[in-house]
């Protein structure tokens, strides 16, 4: 039976250090050996404009998405998706990601409030990815990459609405962009806002930049019919079985996801 709706999970963090946006590392590998053991396939970005498309997938598909690019991507979630023989997007902010040696499992990853001051402090390379992690990432299947803009900036924050605040972002999502290009042979089509903030005047921005396909945090159904400018994912806590299997199971489905979409609000 092909897939009647996708569902799209968000995670941010997998780490030891609770908070915000944070999934522990046993809570991870207990989500995913749960997709292993009830068949569930993981599929890319690429699958994801294809069955917008109309090509079918296959009827348990889900994408797994990481935002941001951190560190412990790779330290915690990275070892664990290999295990399953699983495959996650990460949507890359371009430009906080450096060079350095690939690091090792006993490597330090902060808190999401830690991270987040260290990236204030032009610190970023000890709270992200760099660029060796995501080539092992990608020669080990584990892992493809797309934007999440080049600066993480919310340009509405900065601008009055207008052709200053448009060219802003133009001028982000192209160095985005060129920045996969060079690192990592092409562009992508797949953009995610940073904290989910759009507004409309930005899709004909993200298109002229070559992203066509764009990511939000909003509750919404993913069908071959939808709009492929909107798509909404599942924010995943701290919690596993029944609560993870439900969610699973109602974002599958037209009805019983839109019916709940509709009782609880985007």
């Amino acid at each position: 039976m092909s897939a009647r709706a996708l569902p799209i999970l968000m995670y941010h963090h997998v780490s030891p250090n609770p908070g915000l946006v944070t999934v522990s590392p046993p809570t991870f590998r207990k989500q995913m050996a749960w997709l292993r053991e009830h068949g569930w396939w993981t599929v890319g970005c690429d699958e994801v404009s294809a069955f917008l498309d109309g090509e079918p997938l296959p009827g348990k598909s889900v994408l797994i998405t990481f935002d941001d690019g951190y560190l412990d991507n790779w330290v915690h979630a990275h070892p664990v998706l290999k295990e399953f023989g699983l495959s996650a997007a990460i949507f890359l902010i371009t430009g906080w990601i450096g060079d350095g040696p690939v690091r090792d499992a006993t490597a330090d990853c902060p808190s999401h409030k830690d991270c987040m001051a260290a990236a204030r402090a032009g610190e970023q390379a000890r709270v992200m990815l760099n660029w060796a992690e995501v080539a092992a990432m990608r020669h080990a299947g584990t892992a493809q990459f797309h934007s999440h803009t080049h600066s993480h900036t919310r340009w509405d924050q900065l601008y009055p609405p207008g052709a200053a605040r448009l060219a802003a972002l133009a001028k982000d999502l192209a160095a985005s962009q060129r920045t996969l290009s060079e690192r990592l042979g092409g562009a992508s089509r797949h953009l995610c806002w940073p904290q989910g903030y759009y507004e409309p005047d930005y899709f004909a921005v993200a298109a002229a930049a070559g992203f066509d396909t764009l990511y939000t945090t909003e509750k919404r159904v993913n069908v071959p019919t939808g709009d492929r400018r909107r798509m909404g994912r599942i924010v995943i806590k701290e919690r596993a079985d029944t609560w993870f299997a439900r969610r699973l199971a109602l974002f599958s489905s037209p009805f019983w996801g839109g019916l709940y979409v509709r009782l609880r609000g985007a």
